[in-house]
């Protein structure tokens, strides 16, 4: 399985950006789709989830301004980000738990200026 993650950019703050990323190869029954990001200098943290049925699961920092969505016929999942702030500077890296083993994207740098 390969994801390709699309979207990142330089954006001011309270900008939007739409994060994408897509799964190609032996795909199966993807059970879990999200994003996790890094900042410079700090642990890979959980940013949102979003199961095969829809159901969603966001970090606390980001309820209310990033929005994750996916398109099963398509294997792909979005990631929607409002109202952007400087501290959402990071890497992002699309996952997907496919048969209990996770694969991950490439990253995609997401840079808010102030």
């Amino acid at each position: 399985v390969q994801l390709q993650a699309s979207g990142g950019g330089l954006v001011q703050a309270g900008g939007s950006l739409r994060l994408s990323c897509a799964a190609s190869g032996r795909i199966g029954s993807i059970n879990h789709m999200g994003w996790f990001r890094q900042a410079p200098g700090k642990q890979r943290e959980l940013v949102s989830t979003i199961t095969r049925g829809g159901n969603t699961d966001y970090a606390d920092s980001v309820k209310g301004r990033f929005t994750i969505s996916r398109d099963n016929a398509k294997n792909t999942v979005y990631l929607q980000m409002n109202s952007l702030k400087p501290e959402d500077t990071a890497v992002y890296y699309c996952y997907v738990d496919q048969a209990g083993y996770d694969y991950w994207g490439q990253g995609t740098l997401v840079t808010v200026s102030s």
